[in-house]
């Protein structure tokens, strides 16, 4: 279980959640700031008397005040804070629930785990500090489907050579001519535009500039 526990949250009340999950471990004395410059200032102060953090647990929005930052956000404090110490865990515990941002988070800044900040999130937050303890990753409950779905889709032959002639700059009522010329079937307007907007129904995008950097983010195209 962790000792040494960093808290960067702006909101008093969210804090309750977390304050009360880390007092059931047994968790005592987490260090809790309202600043990412003071969270960062406080990492890289532990890792100079070799006594560093175990966890960082922080939100991804900060209010703007009169006390000027230089980091600004979660995202920002998650990058300085793994480049002053690279081992650090770190637990999101946010109420941002779009699972493109949320599977950023993970893929990129190789977060250990997300919480949403939601019904229930007490007992979400147990079951993440238990999980990254076991140096298992934790993603909340109610995120898993999201994610799942936004994955579901299967790409065929067809979708990617229209996504691909999007990314092109082609448009949508220019495709018949490509596809019937190069025998691709089926090749009538009607059928491209349904067959982005299922794909886009089923990935929850609201445009095509969305899809194709989804696609060229995944290597598809």
């Amino acid at each position: 279980m962790f000792n040494k526990v960093i808290i960067a949250e702006d909101h008093e009340s969210a804090s309750i959640s977390v304050r009360k999950t880390l007092e059931d471990f047994g968790i005592q004395n987490p260090h809790y700031v309202y600043y990412c410059d003071h969270a960062i200032s406080w990492i890289r102060k532990a890792v100079k008397d070799c006594e560093p953090f175990d966890l960082l647990i922080t939100d991804l929005s900060f209010e703007e005040d009169a006390n000027k930052q230089t980091i600004v956000s979660g995202f920002e404090l998650i990058k300085a804070a793994r480049s002053e110490q690279p081992g650090l865990k770190v637990l999101v515990f946010s109420a941002e629930s779009k699972s493109t941002v949320i599977e950023s988070l993970f893929e990129e800044l190789a977060i250990d785990g997300y919480v949403r900040k939601a019904r229930h999130d007490t007992k979400e937050l147990k079951l993440a500090i238990e999980a990254l303890s076991d140096n298992r990753k934790y993603l909340s409950t109610q995120l898993r489907s999201a994610v799942r779905e936004k994955n579901a889709h299967d790409f065929t032959d067809f979708d990617i050579t229209i996504i691909s002639l999007l990314s092109r700059g082609m448009l949508q009522k220019q495709m018949p001519t490509y596809l019937q010329e190069h025998k691709i079937k089926p090749s009538g307007l009607s059928s491209v535009e349904k067959r982005l907007n299922l794909i886009k129904d089923v990935l929850r995008f609201s445009n095509n500039e969305q899809l194709v950097a989804y696609c060229k983010d995944k290597d598809l195209i």
